[in-house]
């Protein structure tokens, strides 16, 4: 009989027609198993599975139904589920978190003022924020589309090391935009700063402690 163990057991109540089948709910004569450890252990009869599943204290866990014949895995299937809970918990976690940020530009920007919207834009993409790049077209600017893509492509390439294209140059209105998304979400930007920020400690103290070792010795 297998022990209690310290992650979350799914109930019969809290079964959804989604969850993968466990146990005694894979009713199929034969399964290719998997170990635990990821061996591949082939074609066993049910019966064989489930024991060497209760054997190893762990659940027998239906992962590709749709295989001749079924696939299935010997794991903790209370840990499984908490983790992917836990992933999917944080995946809402950092798209909520995603702020849409806005960077306007004219048609004939100088090179100073582009460059300082361009720095701002980087900015906002390392933080792991979406950028929306807008141009504002005046009067008869707006006959001339095709310069306003030329310059939105510009910006995207001249970002491609922070972030990529989400939404191609669209007309809204008087204006053309573009989104562009960061290549890393709220959480991935804030460890890599974290990490920045710790090296730059480390150094620092490196640094400090190199300066007293040599006032030391020249005193000496």
């Amino acid at each position: 009989m297998r022990t209690a163990s310290r992650w979350p057991k799914p109930s019969s109540k809290e079964f959804r027609i989604s969850d993968p089948r466990t146990n005694e709910r894979i009713r199929v004569p034969e399964v290719r198993l998997v170990g635990p450890a990821g061996e591949q252990i082939g074609v066993v009869r049910i019966e064989a599975a489930l024991r060497l599943a209760q054997e190893a204290d762990l659940d027998l866990v239906e992962v590709a139904p749709n295989s001749k014949p079924p696939v299935v895995k010997i794991m903790d299937y209370g840990k499984f589920k908490y983790e992917a809970a836990q992933k999917a918990k944080e995946a809402r976690r950092n798209q909520a978190n995603t702020i849409l940020k806005e960077v306007r530009f004219r048609l004939k920007i100088e090179a100073h003022d582009y460059t300082t919207k361009l720095k701002r834009a980087e900015g906002f993409l390392k933080a792991g924020d979406k950028v929306k790049a807008m141009i504002l077209f005046r009067g008869r600017e707006q006959s001339r589309p095709e310069q306003g893509v030329r310059l939105l492509r510009k910006f995207a390439e001249d970002v491609a090391e922070f972030g990529t294209v989400e939404s191609n140059p669209t007309i809204d209105g008087r204006n053309m935009v573009m989104v562009v998304a960061p290549l890393k979400n709220k959480s991935e930007a804030k460890a890599e700063q974290n990490a920045v920020r710790a090296a730059n400690k480390a150094a620092a103290r490196d640094a400090a402690h190199s300066t007293d070792a040599a006032a030391q010795s020249s005193a000496e």
